[in-house]
Parts: structure tokens; C-alpha cells; sequence
């Protein structure tokens, strides 16, 4: 199956305005297939193999200055010290203008010494998300049941996961230099699971575990950091009304949400008790992946009082504030109308959607309109 990643036409534009670029994202998401057919006449240099990872942890400087032509070094972050050496390179090539590096990265810059600091500047950063229906065509319900990854779309999504997170949790990690407590990972992701969502409570967490707060916080940058939760922070003006002020965190993929909570069809997930909060997920990662292709700085946020008002997403392009509902139902119930546009002045939000399920694009008051990615799978706020 070939699909038509959005990220494609992103890549090429910073590949023209950058010497170097970095594709991130999960381990077996999509980076390798997209930087190969986006540079087909590139040489690619796979640092995950043992022999190429020893040569370049003893003189990465002398093996980048080897490389001629347009190169793709995938999984760059097994080789900490690469960033510092390709500084040196990218500079020393900096009268030809053109790109001569793709770097490939399953890692956030926070695991990755040196990313930060080494290439502030000098390269253009593409943050490659899972796949969505808008890319391959598939049905909604089907992807919100496997999720995104190209291998879990294709097969038996649950199957696929468990090796998966072996990988992850038990040899990534350790190769990132951390000393990683697989089984207690384990533990930690189906804990927030068991509450996708909700309000982060690390003493809550803690407490649940059997362990201190603090080691549930490294454990969540952990997982954070190879791109298997996420962390939504709150949003905040100037009122006078008491505001929420933890991040809610989430599964970010539903087909390993799914998997954590052993739900293996539509079926069993239309009649499990987090369904809602699974749709939810669902649309709020899709939202942002597209919104940031389309504009890289647009910021995310949720909002909720301490009485119990809140919105799901809040969307702040910089010149505009939108606020987003997400509903399992058809979402044009009047009273969830009257309720989001009540809410857009405390917010500042301009403009209102409540995103349901089968209710098509339409005004519903001043402020508010509906929308539903089953019908549109591309849509975003204009």
C-alpha cells in the first residue's frame, strides 16, 4: 500500500531552504520510506547497523567529511556526538547551496544530547506524525480503531504492538543512555490508559504504582519522548474565574491506546466506557498533525475551569484563537452550542466548532459552527 504522505511537500520546501534537514517522529512511522522517495538519488547510511554505528561513534567528524553527495543517516540519534561534528560540516559545506544532509530521528530533541544547541540555525526540523484517513483513504472508524502507524494499518494492529513496545521500552531507551525499567514503563503507559485524558496527578500516579512521584515524572518524559504519550498543557488569561491549571495526558496513538485497553474491534470499542475519550484522542491528534503541516506555529492547549467548564482544544494561530468541542455524538446538541459560544469570550476565541460524528460542516450561531472528519477527513478551520 502507498501512501500520500502530507508531510512530502514540507520536507522539500526546508530541503530547499536549509543545508540540513531532520524528519522525527516514532520508531517505524514513516521517516525512512518518505526521505527515500523524497531524495531518490541520495546515498543512505543506516546508523542502527553495528558496523556503520562503530566507525561514526569513533570519528563522526572524518566519516561525515567522507560523505560526497546528498546522504540520509537514519536513526541519527545512536550516534549522540554526530550533532556536534555535523555543525562543523554543515558550515564547512556552506558556500554550496544546497541541502547535503536528511537526518532521521525516533526521538524528541529532549532525549537527544546536543540536538538543541549543535543545529539551532542551520537545519529545517519536519515532525513526521502517524498516518491519517486524509493520507490513506481509509475509513475513519478503521483508523481510529488501529491508529496510524503504517504496519498496525496493514495487518493485526494488536499483534503488531507488542514487539513494537519491546523495542521501545527495552532496547531504545537503553541505547538513548538511559537505564530504563521496562516492565514499570509498561505499567505507567496502561495507568494513563485506564484515565486517557485526564488530569496528570503524579502523586495520584505515584501512589497507584507504588512508587514517588518523581520517578512517575521521568518515566512520563521517557515515554514522552519517543513519542508515546502526550502531555496537553492548559490554557490561561486573565480572569477572574479558577483555572485548571494541570496538563490532561493521553495515549497519542489510539491503536495503542486500544491495545492497552484489550479492545480488538468497532465493536467492542462503540461499547467500551472509554469510547468518548478515545474519539476524542483521536481527533484531537489528527487536528494537530494537519494543523501543524499547514502552520508550523500554531500552539495547542485545553481549558477548564475548577467547576467543570472547559474546551477540548483550543487552537491559537498567533492571529487568531479557535475553540474546539469534540462530541461522539452528531454534535449539534443546542445546549453544547450554547455552551461553546459562552465560552469563546473567556477563552478569546474568535470562533467556535463542535466536531461531531455524521453532522457535516455547518453555521450553527454567530460564533459556532459543527464540523465532522468522517465526511471531511482534510478539514481544518479556514
Amino acid at each position: 500500500m502507498q501512501w500520500n504522505r502530507l508531510g512530502a511537500n514540507a520536507l522539500q520546501v526546508l530541503a530547499k531552504a536549509f543545508p540540513a534537514v531532520v524528519v522525527l517522529g516514532a520508531r517505524q512511522v514513516g521517516k525512512t520510506t518518505l526521505a527515500r522517495e523524497t531524495f531518490p538519488q541520495a546515498e543512505y547510511v543506516d546508523l542502527e547497523s553495528p558496523l556503520i554505528r562503530a566507525r561514526f561513534l569513533e570519528d563522526p567528524a572524518h566519516e561525515l567529511a567522507r560523505l560526497g553527495r546528498m546522504t540520509i543517516l537514519d536513526e541519527a540519534q545512536m550516534v549522540p556526538d554526530l550533532f556536534a561534528a555535523l555543525r562543523g560540516e554543515i558550515d564547512r559545506r556552506r558556500k554550496e547551496r544546497k541541502c547535503h544532509f536528511c537526518l532521521l530521528g525516533s526521538a524528541q530533541p529532549a532525549l537527544i544530547r546536543g540536538v538543541s544547541e549543535s543545529l539551532a540555525g542551520r537545519v529545517g526540523i519536519l515532525m513526521l506524525e502517524p498516518l491519517s484517513p486524509a493520507e490513506t483513504g481509509l475509513s475513519t472508524g478503521q483508523h481510529w480503531l488501529r491508529g496510524g502507524f503504517p504496519e498496525a494499518l496493514r495487518g493485526d494492529f494488536r499483534t503488531w504492538w507488542e514487539p513494537y513496545l519491546d523495542t521501545i521500552l527495552q532496547r531504545d531507551l537503553a541505547a538513548y543512555g538511559f537505564r530504563p525499567n521496562a516492565l514499570f514503563l509498561r505499567r505507567l503507559l496502561g495507568m494513563v490508559a485506564s484515565q486517557q485524558g485526564g488530569l496528570l496527578n503524579l502523586s495520584s500516579l505515584g501512589n497507584a504504582l507504588g512508587v514517588r512521584y518523581h520517578a512517575v515524572q521521568h518515566g512520563l518524559d521517557l515515554l514522552e519522548g519517543v513519542f508515546l504519550i502526550r502531555r496537553l498543557p492548559p490554557f490561561f488569561r486573565k480572569l477572574r474565574k479558577r483555572l485548571v491549571k494541570a496538563p490532561r495526558i493521553f495515549i497519542r496513538d489510539t491503536g495503542l491506546l486500544h491495545q492497552l485497553l484489550h479492545i480488538s474491534s468497532l465493536r467492542q470499542l462503540e461499547a467500551h466506557a472509554l469510547r468518548g475519550a478515545s474519539w476524542e484522542t483521536f481527533v484531537i491528534e489528527d487536528l494537530m498533525r494537519r494543523e501543524r503541516l499547514s502552520r508550523p506555529h500554531t500552539q495547542f492547549f485545553f481549558w477548564r475551569t475548577a467547576t467543570g467548564q472547559e474546551v477540548d482544544l483550543i487552537m491559537d494561530r498567533g492571529d487568531e484563537r479557535l475553540a474546539l468541542e469534540i462530541k461522539i455524538s452528531s454534535g449539534t446538541n443546542p445546549h453544547d452550542i450554547r455552551q461553546l459560544e459562552a465560552r469563546l469570550d473567556d477563552i478569546g476565541a474568535a470562533r467556535g466548532f463542535l466536531l461531531g460524528r455524521g453532522a457535516g460542516f455547518r453555521q450553527m450561531s454567530a460564533r459556532v459552527w459543527t464540523a465532522t472528519l468522517e465526511d471531511d477527513p482534510g478539514w481544518l478551520p479556514d
